[in-house]
């Protein structure tokens, strides 16, 4: 692992007043303080754009070509269903190979996919079954990528700079979701989707240089346990910590009940606010907006104490946001409620993937992170598919408000009966 340099500016010789405007800088971005950190970091966020730009094109695509909510619910669905089918045995190989190796794998298929959507669209030879197909394809290598990426982190960073850069991954991740939709908004009105699937494409080279550049210390340990073997004692890991556990089953409820609503934003757009492409680009860009600004606030006060307890509290907060923007008609009003939206899904994300890397060890990092991504990613699909048939048969807003009570109940429930989360 490198030693973190001189990247970021020191309070030290700055003038009094500037001291702690400095030092709140230097807090916010340490993690950019270690070099491999910084280059995967610029090579994710290019990627992730290209991604962002690709998933805004496809759904706009897919509600042109069927206009129906529950195929835009069933594309969610079969993009990360993978997660649940082939995560762990992702995690057993993320600790048993050489992670880098993996990701490029991964990113190669991903990269594959996007070009061939770009040949379908362009000489008009797409149909929804190669969307679903490309999706399932590319969702499987997302399954094998996925842990061995949540793994690579803390090989890249000191281990008092881990939770920072979390939070920092989580900003790269949501200034494409800003970035991403804007721009695929203006390319997809003004040359259609296939520009949007091209610049994916090759937006995956900027990743696949940075894991060239990078040097990762893992170095797996040999076994000869099967897979099967492997799988067994990640689960019996988790289960033997009652708070990972615990967190996993509150980071699926969190993914089940909030995805749904950056996924029936087109259905928003079009048929209650009747806004078009433009305006669902602009809502994904509000959301993703409130998102940066939620992992800036967790960048900078990662370290408080008793973050459990806090995450509660904000999930109480984010589901009284999911009712609000379901009962809202005025289209400004909307967007601020889907910021403050934004704003509290991320604390939620970086604070619950924070506490479980934090709580696992190096040699079980890839098969925890691949049990929490099993249901915390697990419940996005499921989570699409629930709220895409109540949207398509009785309303979006409805949907919305039912959402919202579940993640209310859990987070009483976790707020006064259970005892490991709020305890961290």
């Amino acid at each position: 692992m490198a030693d973190p340099d001189d990247a970021l500016p020191d309070a030290r010789g700055a003038s009094t007043a500037a001291r702690p405007a400095l030092r709140l800088l230097a807090r916010t971005f340490h993690a950019f303080r270690y070099r491999d950190f910084r280059i995967m970091w610029l090579g994710a966020f290019t990627s992730t754009t290209g991604t962002w730009m690709q998933m805004v094109a496809e759904s706009w695509l897919v509600l042109s070509m069927t206009g129906s909510a529950f195929y835009l619910g069933l594309t969610g669905f079969l993009g990360e269903m993978p997660m649940i089918l082939f995560s762990l045995l992702g995690g057993v190989v993320a600790d048993r190979v050489e992670r880098r190796k993996m990701l490029l794998g991964s990113q190669y298929v991903q990269m594959t996919c996007a070009f061939i959507l770009t040949f379908l669209v362009y000489f008009g030879l797409v149909r929804i079954p190669h969307l679903l197909i490309l999706v399932f394809i590319v969702g499987t290598a997302r399954s094998f990528g996925g842990p061995a990426y949540q793994a690579l982190i803390p090989n890249l960073v000191e281990r008092e700079a881990l939770a920072n850069a979390i939070a920092l991954n989580s900003i790269q991740f949501n200034l494409a979701r800003v970035l991403g939709p804007l721009l695929a908004g203006a390319t997809f009105a003004a040359f259609g989707a296939t520009l949007c699937f091209a610049f994916n494409g090759i937006s995956f080279l900027a990743v696949i240089v940075s894991l060239y550049l990078i040097h990762s210390s893992f170095r797996p340990v040999p076994t000869t346990d099967s897979v099967w073997s492997g799988m067994r004692k990640g689960f019996s890991f988790v289960k033997s910590k009652g708070a990972l556990w615990q967190l996993s089953v509150l980071g699926f409820i969190t993914a089940f009940c909030g995805i749904p609503l950056v996924t029936l934003l087109p259905v928003f757009a079009k048929d209650i606010f009747h806004t078009g492409a433009a305006g669902y680009s602009k809502m994904m860009a509000v959301s993703g907006a409130g998102a940066v600004t939620g992992a800036l606030l967790y960048a900078a006060f990662a370290g408080l104490a008793r973050r459990g307890y806090l995450t509660l509290r904000v999930q109480l907060i984010f589901a009284s946001f999911l009712v609000m923007f379901a009962l809202s008609r005025n289209l400004i009003l909307s967007y601020l409620i889907l910021f403050c939206a934004g704003v509290c899904l991320m604390v939620l994300f970086a604070s619950i993937t924070s506490l479980v890397q934090l709580a696992t060890t190096e040699e079980m990092r890839g098969r925890v992170m691949s049990i929490f991504m099993l249901a915390f990613r697990g419940g996005m699909p499921i989570g699409n598919l629930v709220a895409g048939f109540l949207a398509s048969q009785f309303s979006p807003a409805l949907t919305l408000m039912l959402l919202g009570g579940v993640l209310t109940v859990s987070a009483l429930a976790f707020l006064f009966f259970g005892s490991g989360v709020k305890e961290l």
